[in-house]
């Protein structure tokens, strides 16, 4: 039996996937804008200061938490470089491996953090979630996971 091929997209599946695209490259820049704009913080630094703020003492391997922020190492780096400047974080040497670091959030970094977290809410909110109505949020997150773990 001969190979009828690839199956085209429904016009529905074409749409969604056009969104998709479109999704993917305009949202990280508007919740980055709202950021900079109301906070003089940019994304990458709230991800880094939400990051750690979220691990068990506070602290992660700076490869850790390079792969978190989906950054590259060197990436992280400046990024912490200029955060520690700030006061936000500090960087120690690993306990288990002197040749690896540490970011460590300060008292200070999470007090930036909380001060920043109602501007990227009401972001997320107004970019995101006001658009999404009555969708079945718990399968619309499974369906994201699904994808991003399909890799």
């Amino acid at each position: 039996m001969p190979d009828a091929g690839p199956v085209p997209l429904s016009p529905d599946e074409e749409a969604v996937m056009r969104a998709l695209g479109r999704f993917l490259l305009v949202m990280p820049r508007a919740l980055d804008a709202d950021l900079v704009r109301e906070q003089r913080m940019s994304a990458s630094e709230y991800a880094v200061l939400r990051h750690l703020s979220e691990t068990p003492g506070q602290l992660l391997r700076m490869s850790e938490l390079a792969t978190a922020c989906d950054m590259s190492l060197s990436g992280m780096t400046r990024l912490a470089a200029k955060l520690e400047s700030l006061g936000y974080l500090r960087r120690i040497r690993c306990q288990e491996d002197a040749r690896g670091a540490n970011a460590v959030l300060t008292e200070k970094g999470l007090a930036r953090l909380r001060e920043a977290w109602p501007t990227h809410l009401a972001s997320v909110r107004r970019h995101i979630f006001d658009h999404l109505g009555e969708l079945d949020l718990k399968r619309l997150a499974a369906a994201f996971q699904a994808m991003a773990t399909d890799t």
